[in-house]
């Protein structure tokens, strides 16, 4: 009955019973476990494809070592086997998530099938969740100090006996109870035997970069020494309480947040100062405690691309992180004496310098960055300040000897930010990619799947069927 109430339109499921609605809904969460159990066993047999051995001797012609070659790749614990490095790609690409997080998914595939086999058979058996599983398997790959098969297989059995259902501060308790049983540490002369777990030091102070609300936040997460913790959090209720007898009408964990970046700009000024610091000083006679430079951009011909407007107002973007900054947000740093704001002169992003030679010149090279932002490979979110800039049609360096036409020129529409991984990629195997329109790159995998790059981000191209579609032999360079 499920499945037929599935398959009706949305008018019939706007009016099933509180009952059926219920069962619906656990008959798709069933669903999305199977899937996501599915999508591991695809990583796991994906790697089994494409071993070391599978490199295609194409791809070990040498380009100067400026790029370097294919390699194998462990991505998961001793015991696991490597995989040869760029067939990540695709099947991260297929996914529809960069490569990155298609690395760790097969790293995670392996972990589990080699060293952690009883809670893998609960995954495919539905008795443990894909997410569940993967969170132990990224624990044991990254125990810090390694473990081995022997250890591995212990996480296994305490883990399984409670069907993965462990938490973060227990499965840390585990893999350090693992780690001194195994006595995996006893290279370390700064370890304790008698300390327990605790001889893994779990603090730190974490800064969720990649995670931007569109009201302006970050959130910054941390453990502290017990002593630690209790000092912040008085220094964070004196300062919420500053605020309120200053008229702040702010709620109290809204003004506890402020405090927190209040303390850091107090505490790096007074710091600077006291080290009798060049450092620009602000009309108060202290150091700048904080810079931004922001990069504008209101060139009608893109679109609105750098003019967003959210529920919270008008806002544009920041390159450090691609981060959105809110029109509000940078009046506030302008009227804070000890902010320097720096505003990068406007650069047209649709003009189409030129330059005679192969090397970039700075000039095209930031209009370039400034323009894609990031890597443009499908999925990658690598800030292209840090890429490579390639010539999409190769520059030919013997086109001006025999007097033909440059099929690659250095402008910015033959230009692309690329990381260097990507890069390596385009360079030693048969994916390829094409300029459309300025910014807009269409990518071509080698099983022939198609996908769109631009400032919104990744789109599929539908085209035929390509799953029996065996991939070309890359060109030599």
């Amino acid at each position: 009955m499920i499945e037929t109430l599935a398959a009706a339109p949305e008018a019939e499921v706007e009016d099933l019973s509180a009952s059926a609605l219920l069962a619906l809904a656990r008959d798709r969460k069933a669903a999305e476990d199977r899937a996501a159990a599915d999508v591991l066993e695809v990583a796991a047999r994906w790697a089994d494809l494409h071993p070391p051995e599978s490199i295609h001797t194409a791809a070990v012609f040498a380009d100067g070592g400026r790029y370097g070659l294919e390699h194998e790749e462990p991505i998961a614990g001793e015991g696991c086997p490597a995989v040869a490095e760029f067939c990540i790609a695709e099947l991260g690409t297929v996914l529809g998530i960069s490569s990155t997080s298609a690395k760790r998914l097969i790293g995670h595939a392996l972990e589990l099938r080699h060293r952690l086999p009883r809670l893998w058979a609960q995954v495919q058996a539905g008795a443990v969740p894909a997410w569940r599983a993967r969170t132990v398997a990224e624990a044991t790959i990254h125990s810090t100090a390694s473990l081995t098969v022997e250890a591995a297989r212990w996480v296994d059995a305490q883990v399984a006996a409670v069907a993965g259902r462990v938490g973060p501060a227990q499965l840390d308790r585990l893999v350090a109870e693992t780690i001194k049983r195994h006595h995996l540490d006893a290279h370390d002369p700064t370890s304790d035997p008698e300390d327990g777990y605790l001889s893994v030091d779990p603090r730190h102070a974490t800064l969720h970069s990649e995670d931007v609300h569109y009201a302006g936040t970050m959130r910054f997460e941390a453990e502290l020494d017990i002593a630690d913790a209790l000092d912040l959090d008085r220094a964070l209720a004196h300062g919420a309480g500053t605020l309120k007898a200053l008229g702040s009408a702010a709620p109290l964990d809204s003004r506890r947040s402020q405090a927190l970046g209040d303390l850091a700009r107090t505490q790096t000024a007074l710091d600077l100062h006291a080290q009798g610091s060049t450092a620009a000083r602000s009309e108060d006679g202290l150091p700048i405690a904080r810079e931004v430079v922001l990069h504008a951009h209101f060139d009608a011909s893109l679109d609105g691309l750098d003019r967003l407007d959210t529920v919270f107002g008008p806002t544009g973007r920041m390159e450090e992180g691609q981060r959105l900054v809110l029109l509000e947000q940078v009046k506030d740093w302008c009227r804070d004496s000890r902010t320097k704001v720096t505003v990068k002169p406007l650069i047209d992003l649709t003009a189409e310098l030129t330059s005679p030679g192969y090397d970039i010149p700075d000039r095209i090279r930031e209009q370039v960055i400034l323009r894609d932002r990031t890597c443009v490979f499908p999925w990658c979110t690598r800030p292209a300040r840090g890429c490579d800039i390639d010539h999409v049609v190769p520059y030919d360096h013997d086109a001006d000897a025999e007097g033909t036409p440059q099929p690659g020129p250095t402008v910015p529409s033959n230009l692309a930010p690329e990381c260097r991984w990507h890069h390596r990629l385009k360079t030693h195997t048969a994916w390829r990619y094409a300029v459309t329109a300025p910014g807009v790159y269409e990518w071509t995998s080698p099983h022939g799947h198609c996908y769109r790059r631009d400032h919104t981000g990744t789109t599929r191209i539908p085209g035929p069927d390509s799953s029996d579609h065996e991939p070309a032999p890359p060109e030599r360079p």
